[in-house]
């Protein structure tokens, strides 16, 4: 069966499940919203946004360079449990979001940590885009809402598609993995490096 967006988005307001996650649940339930919430349930996958306020204090800082030596990265990403933070699952997460932070090259955590001149600045140069392009008012504000957010998810790393599955964002990503573990999982700070050309 064929899921509209709005179906989808509706599940995924109400349960803070991943979007691909959403639509193999209206499909199993034929686009009932209910069933739907309940077959996520059973799925385990709506209860990572139940977990987000909780202390994630263990984890584990690691690093990647990638072939060739020019770029590297390192990452803390924190769980609630030193259990989890030794587990294989908890390990190929970490080494993905730093593939993914070589890769992608995100330049924020999320929206949050961008600096506020930095957000006015970029909200102007979409407008005055707009504008010059003749377009009213009304249509400029709707114009520069799109932009931005296809600026937060071209450099916010939770907001990026997963470079391995493009379906599911990167916080989706980890949203799967606490509903697996059963604990909050934060990713915490990351640095890229990449050698500069000359």
């Amino acid at each position: 069966m064929a899921v509209s967006t709005s179906l989808i988005k509706k599940l995924r307001i109400e349960t803070a499940a991943p979007v691909i996650d959403c639509k193999k649940a209206l499909e199993n339930c034929d686009g009932n919203v209910d069933e739907a919430i309940e077959w996520l349930h059973e799925q385990g996958l709506s209860r990572a946004a139940g977990k987000a306020g909780r202390a994630a204090s263990e984890g584990i800082v690691d690093s990647y360079i990638h072939h060739g030596n020019r770029i590297g990265v390192m990452a803390e990403v924190n769980c609630e449990t030193d259990f989890v933070a030794r587990s294989d699952d908890f390990h190929n997460l970490v080494h993905d979001l730093l593939l993914h932070i070589a890769m992608a090259k995100p330049d924020y955590l999320d929206v949050d940590v961008i600096s506020h001149d930095t957000l006015e600045a970029t909200e102007a140069r979409f407008r005055k885009m707009a504008l010059e392009e003749g377009k009213p008012e009304n249509i400029a504000d709707k114009i520069v809402e799109g932009k931005l957010e296809k600026y937060f998810r071209e450099v916010c790393l939770l907001r990026q598609p997963f470079i391995k599955d493009e379906d599911i964002s990167i916080r989706d990503l980890i949203n799967r993995m606490i509903a697996k573990v059963g604990e909050n999982i934060v990713v915490h700070r990351f640095v890229r490096y990449e050698l500069d050309k000359f």
